[in-house]
């Protein structure tokens, strides 16, 4: 199916939707920050394209319920840009000590964001400084997703591991053993009891509440392309972009591949979002395209497929639950993990303006 498309002019690395009105925002390999207002019966207007970092801008996500965007990069910056005009409201130059690689909304005034180095960090916007630090990791942090009701950061990194770490007692609470592969994307899915955890070779490992050293489950049909982005949809449903270009719908529990559902190009979908109206599904790619995907098209195409070939189970089994015994490597020795708690080193006028 035909989807608008943006034409981006360089790499994309992250996208992110407006909490309320038709605007999406781009982070370019280039440095830029780029911001667009969309709708379906007209090109995409180009609002803003601002040369935010030095070096490429690796995250962005919108704040402040969409006044302000904040851009995570390499140059181990955070800024923090006004919508409206533009401007530069703040700059954190040192905000990390390590490339920023991702950077995730948690809640109305917390975000959290994660290096290179492994270390993620905590910031309120309204005490408008660092609340928590985190040496979660050895390699850098590839996803981070926030489970509300228990007040825990999950993590994945390039050094194969998942990691949990408690706001309410600023520890990193348990670590996963390491896989033999990077750990790409992760979601909570299951109504908060299970973990799922995209993976360079393309198997989604799921790991149930509370027993995080080993995965319960793994499925393969996805491989041997990696999972590079994961996208909930409900509780019984992801969204995963890949490595071939494929989006894809996926059950869990039982695990099976509903449709693919889209196909952004022949390079990998480095994102994956939803507009803040659940109509558009938002992917991007190496093809330098932002396309935003009819999402009720999308979905009703492949519930007339499941229909068509109806023989899904229908069942939540825990059968699922039991692990499966096979053997884990480790990726070297593991280091303690450390905690420094309040990070006293950061500016804490990060977000005084906003």
């Amino acid at each position: 199916m035909a989807a608008v498309e943006i034409d981006l002019g360089k790499l994309p690395f992250d996208i992110d939707f407006h909490p309320s009105d038709h605007l999406v925002a781009a982070a370019l390999i280039t440095g830029d920050l780029l911001l667009y207002r969309y709708n379906a019966d007209s090109p995409a207007q180009k609002l803003l394209e601002i040369k935010a970092h030095t070096e490429s801008c690796r995250a962005v996500r919108f704040i402040n319920e969409g006044r302000a965007i904040v851009t995570g990069s390499p140059d181990c910056s955070i800024l923090a840009t006004d919508v409206e005009t533009g401007s530069e409201i703040v700059r954190l130059e040192n905000a990390h000590g390590d490339a920023v690689n991702r950077i995730v909304n948690m809640t109305e005034s917390t975000i959290a964001s994660g290096d290179d180095e492994g270390c993620i960090k905590v910031w309120d916007t309204r005490q408008r400084s660092c609340s928590h630090t985190f040496n979660a990791h050895e390699e850098y942090i590839s996803d981070i997703t926030f489970a509300s009701d228990s007040m825990k950061l999950l993590a994945t990194s390039g050094d194969g591991s998942l990691s949990v770490c408690n706001l309410r007692s600023s520890k990193i609470q348990t670590r996963s053993e390491f896989s033999e592969e990077e750990l790409l994307s992760v979601v909570v899915m299951k109504n908060g009891r299970k973990v799922i955890c995209g993976t360079q070779s393309g198997t989604l490992l799921l790991y149930s509440w509370g027993f995080f050293k080993d995965c319960s489950d793994r499925f393969v049909d996805l491989s041997p392309n990696s999972i590079d982005a994961l996208l909930k949809l409900d509780e019984d449903r992801v969204i995963t972009g890949s490595e071939n270009g494929l989006i894809s719908l996926v059950g869990i529990l039982p695990n099976k591949i509903i449709q693919p559902i889209a196909e952004h190009s022949e390079y990998p979908v480095e994102r994956l979002a939803f507009s803040h109206d659940r109509k558009y599904l938002g992917s991007a790619s190496h093809d330098n395209l932002l396309k935003l995907w009819d999402l009720n098209e999308l979905l009703q195409d492949s519930e007339d497929d499941e229909k068509n070939n109806s023989t899904a189970e229908d069942s939540d089994t825990d059968g699922m639950d039991v692990d499966d015994n096979s053997p884990k490597s480790s990726k070297g020795t593991k280091k303690k993990n450390v905690n420094k708690g309040q990070d006293p080193g950061t500016s804490n006028n990060f977000f005084a303006e906003l």
